[in-house]
């Protein structure tokens, strides 16, 4: 491989890195934003347990944690691109 196209390929491993960190950054959002909805959750007085606005939370939370693992999903194979192209430098 010449070294125009190696520079080429390791750019576009620079810009894997970068959606990997931007993928970091947004799963930590949401686990912050999934810990004060759990906070809330377990804040709410017994009798509304099992109401609507209690239900509609713990939807929230199911829905925020499914995000999160296919957010996951999403980087782990950007890792797996990044090495790959890593592979095809050598």
């Amino acid at each position: 491989m010449n070294n125009t196209r190696r520079k080429e390929l390791m750019e576009l491993k620079n810009r894997i890195d970068e959606i990997q960190s931007m993928i970091s950054d947004i799963q930590e959002s949401l686990e912050s934003l999934k810990d004060e909805e759990q906070e809330y959750l377990d804040n709410i007085p017994e009798n509304l347990q099992g109401s609507e606005r209690y239900e509609k939370a713990e939807q929230s939370i199911e829905n925020m944690e499914e995000a999160y693992d296919t957010l996951q999903s999403i980087y782990d194979e950007a890792n797996e691109a990044a090495s790959s192209i890593e592979e095809a430098c050598e």
